[in-house]
C-alpha cells in the first residue's frame, strides 16, 4: 500500500503568540537595528524547521485569523473576550512572519469572518477525501 501524501496544517498566530511568550524574557535582546522585536521570528522560524523536518510534508498551509470579528463574536458577544490585548512587540512582528512564510515557498491564508481553526478544520477534512495524511 502506497503512503499518504502529508498536509501540514499550521495556525499561524498561535505558534507566532507560542514563539513570542516562550522567548518573552529575552525581549530586548531580540531587536534588529530598527527598532523592531525579532523574538517571535526567530522563535516561529525554529519551530516551523524542526516540524518541517519531522512530518516531511507533500503541502503546507499556515493559516491566519482574519480579524477580532468572525461569526462567532457576531453571535455571542464575550466570545473571547477574557483574552488580553495582543502585545505591540508582538503584533508588529505579524508582517514579518508572513514573509518568511513567502521565502519558504509555504502559502498562507485568511477568510474574512473565520478563524484560523475553521481554515485548518475545513482544509484537513476536504484533503483527507483526496488522499492526504
Amino acid at each position: 500500500m502506497a503512503e499518504k501524501k502529508r498536509l501540514l496544517l499550521i495556525d499561524g498566530y498561535s505558534v507566532a503568540f507560542r514563539a513570542f511568550f516562550a522567548m518573552h524574557n529575552q525581549l530586548e535582546r531580540f531587536v534588529n537595528h530598527a527598532g523592531l522585536h525579532t523574538n517571535a521570528i526567530y522563535g516561529f522560524k525554529l519551530m516551523l524547521d524542526k516540524i518541517l523536518a519531522e512530518v516531511d510534508p507533500q503541502n503546507v498551509l499556515v493559516a491566519f485569523d482574519a480579524g477580532k470579528v468572525t461569526f462567532r463574536t457576531k453571535a455571542y458577544a464575550d466570545y473571547k473576550g477574557g483574552r488580553s490585548k495582543t502585545p505591540g512587540e508582538l503584533s508588529e512582528q505579524f508582517p514579518y512572519l508572513k514573509e518568511l512564510l513567502t521565502a519558504y515557498g509555504i502559502k498562507n491564508y485568511e477568510l474574512p469572518n473565520y478563524e484560523a481553526d475553521d481554515i485548518i478544520g475545513t482544509m484537513a477534512k476536504r484533503e483527507e477525501d483526496e488522499g492526504y495524511q
